[in-house]
């Protein structure tokens, strides 16, 4: 029995967990992440709101890795890259839902894990069996329906679209050197480098920010924000974990299907209302999806120096 015991643990693929993390952290703050805005606190603010609430974590992950950050030139390129790609990511959307329809720039953005894939499977060689690979592309097939919106005016592909195009890029690059980087260091430094990261853009946001405009610094505003990010931040540190232990191939196709689905779950709770029919295609295909990434044999173990977790 013992033996059977750890026969199934051995078999309990550890990156699930973490990825399901992620996709719970991130959908729960998908649902209550625009309230603050809602209530008169910048898109911007709530960005600087977000870097510092990634402080938290950083400091629980170094303290458990003894405080020790890898300072090597490759451990400072890879952690830049992923925090400033992540980062600028969201500075560059900010101009993008400006100048064009959020009902198409965040359907095209949600197909960022379509370049992680790519890469991962050209240059890291990573593969999966037919029921992994069946859910990569549900999931895939899903993810622009949670923000599809055929109902709004014909559009002009202009600046946002470009705009759109370079988010997209830079989440799935962004996905894609998290792994890279788990298998050349350790994740508190990972992380660590994608905290300073966003702490670097604060006055980039700052800057942004017009502040001739009324400004809510009560409750509802940066108090609520940081209620919110926080979960965004944790979920930031539960991927690193998730891409450390599994492969971006399956990981980022989860998270980033599964996030909205309990996003879209959560909202139509709150509203008291039922979706329409793409939303209700985007959860089936979702839940189809994380079903079949789940059931999938983990037979891409990770590599002996990814043996540390949270």
């Amino acid at each position: 029995m013992p033996h059977e015991r750890g026969a199934t643990a051995a078999r309990r693929p550890r990156w699930l967990g973490y990825a399901l993390a992620t996709a719970l952290l991130w959908g729960v703050w998908g649902a209550f992440a625009g309230l603050p805005t809602q209530h008169g606190f910048p898109e911007t603010l709530v960005y600087v709101v977000w870097a510092l609430t990634m402080v938290p974590p950083a400091l629980f992950v170094l303290a458990r890795s003894g405080w020790k950050v890898r300072r090597d030139r490759t451990a400072l390129a890879y952690g830049l890259a992923i925090g400033l790609l992540g980062a600028g990511g969201q500075m560059v959307l900010f101009y993008a839902v400006k100048a064009g329809p959020a009902y198409l720039i965040f359907p095209l953005i949600s197909l960022s894990p379509v370049i992680t894939i790519v890469l991962s499977f050209l240059f890291l060689h990573e593969r999966t069996g037919r029921m992994g690979l069946a859910g990569i592309v549900l999931a895939i097939c899903a993810l622009p329906l949670f923000d599809f919106n055929p109902a709004g005016a014909p559009q002009q592909y202009g600046l946002w679209f470009v705009l759109a195009l370079a988010v997209l890029v830079a989440w799935g690059l962004q996905a894609y050197f998290i792994k890279l980087a788990n298998a050349r260091m350790d994740a508190g430094s990972i992380f660590f480098y994608m905290t300073a990261s966003a702490l670097l853009c604060i006055p980039v946001a700052l800057a942004m920010t017009d502040f001739s405009q009324p400004i809510n610094y009560g409750l509802s505003g940066p108090w609520l924000a940081a209620a919110t990010q926080v979960l965004n931040a944790v979920g930031a540190l539960t991927l690193v974990y998730a891409f450390r232990h599994g492969k971006a191939l399956t990981v980022s196709p989860l998270v980033n299907a599964g996030a909205p689905l309990l996003t879209t779950v959560i909202a139509m709770a709150l509203a008291g209302t039922v979706p329409g029919g793409y939303r209700l295609a985007g959860i089936g295909l979702s839940l189809a999806a994380a079903l079949f990434l789940a059931l999938q044999a983990d037979d891409g173990a990770a590599p002996p120096e990814s043996t540390e977790g949270v």
